[in-house]
């Protein structure tokens, strides 16, 4: 049966599937329990409020009995971090920059679960990042590969470029060894992080992540940590893409989702003009949508406030009438990065005082605090 559900999968278009037991991460609900009092969920409070079933498969479904792993390769067509130096441009996560993932895979893993079901009569579950399962250890304990110090899953076939899914199953099916540990004292993936969101190896706080700060972080961003964010709108890929193991990604393996060869870096000027209906129609299918566009334009307006391109000031001014009190007060941090002292300024007096919003209050202040003026001397 396990060889028949491996050809299927393969059919599918997964790269690669390995089995585990439900019992095979006894160290993840204390590792979790640590990660969360250590507040480094930053507001993804349904980590906690899910982690008792996040930790223990069994608690999530007492009935299953094997946990099949599978992995799909998205490792991107050229270099990932090319357009970070292209500071007119958004540099987007490879991941992003196709259909969303979490609708491509689990059609595939709902048709391979129905094969399993029909060929053994047991009983079913798919999760694809969308219910509280551990899919990293778990993937671990199945062999995929191993946790490396960027906490992300890495292979020794498709490097840190495997998108991740699972089914649970009543089915008694032969488990697979896990994975050791193959890092050595290789830094390259901590050393390179812009905003330095790795206290340890193998611990990662979100707070300090761009992927959670650009995507799952709902309000401001910390004023501290948006120059290291640079042009990255959507997700951070620098950690992914260093990882050496990425060679026997790129080694003839054609990767099933990955962006397309002439994938070309959107201009901010363009993507700070969405309205959200135009938001919604341009990323339809993406996973970029499901951020929302006010959240989005957030991250456009911060990458026009570290392009040093005076040109884009427009952009930003353009947005300091925007609805959204976000996208108002990051337009205002990207003005005052943009523009002379004197000219920043006079726009003090024009837009501070018929702001309501206490957030956009603020970055008015704090940003003339920066320039050396007050808004009231304005």
């Amino acid at each position: 049966m396990k060889q028949r559900l491996i050809e299927r999968a393969r059919g599918l278009g997964f790269d690669v599937l390995r089995i585990t037991r439900p019992d095979s991460i006894p160290l993840a609900p204390g590792r979790l329990a640590a990660w969360l009092a250590a507040g480094h969920a930053g507001s993804m409070t349904w980590m906690e409020e899910t982690a008792e079933r996040r930790a223990a498969p069994h608690a999530l479904w007492p009935e299953v009995r094997s946990i099949v792993m599978l992995g799909m390769n998205y490792a991107p067509a050229g270099d990932p971090l090319a357009d970070l130096g292209r500071k007119d441009r958004a540099t987007i996560s490879a991941y992003a920059r196709k259909r969303d993932y979490h609708d491509v895979i689990k059609g595939k893993l709902k048709e391979l679960a129905g094969f399993l079901a029909s060929s053994g009569g047991a009983d079913v579950k798919v999760f694809v990042d969308t219910a509280p399962v551990m899919e990293k250890p778990l993937a671990e304990a199945a062999g995929l590969g191993w946790l490396g110090k960027h906490t992300v899953l890495v292979s020794r076939d498709f490097g840190s470029w495997l998108f991740l899914g699972a089914i649970f199953t009543t089915a008694d099916l032969p488990p697979d060894p896990a994975e050791t540990d193959h890092c050595g004292s290789c830094r390259r993936c901590l050393s390179i992080c812009p905003t330095d969101a790795f206290p340890a190896p193998y611990q990662l706080d979100a707070r300090r992540c761009i992927s959670y700060l650009t995507i799952e972080h709902k309000g401001p961003i910390d004023r501290s940590l948006r120059p290291a964010m640079g042009n990255r709108i959507f997700g951070c890929d620098d950690c992914l893409a260093v990882c050496p193991w990425n060679k026997f990604a790129a080694a003839g393996r054609e990767a099933k989702l990955t962006a397309d060869a002439d994938y070309e870096a959107p201009a901010l000027a363009e993507l700070a003009r969405l309205d959200d209906a135009a938001f919604r129609k341009r990323f339809s299918g993406s996973p970029i949508k499901r951020t929302g566009r006010d959240r989005f334009l957030r991250n456009v307006l911060i990458a026009i406030g570290n392009s040093g391109e005076p040109a884009l000031a427009a952009e930003a001014r353009a947005r300091l009438g925007d609805g959204s009190a976000l996208v108002r007060g990051a337009a205002v941090w990207a003005l005052s990065r943009l523009l002379p002292r004197e000219d920043f300024a006079a726009l003090i007096p024009l837009h501070r005082p018929r702001e309501q919003d206490a957030s956009v209050i603020a970055e008015w202040q704090a940003a003339a605090d920066e320039a050396g003026t007050t808004p009231e001397a304005a």
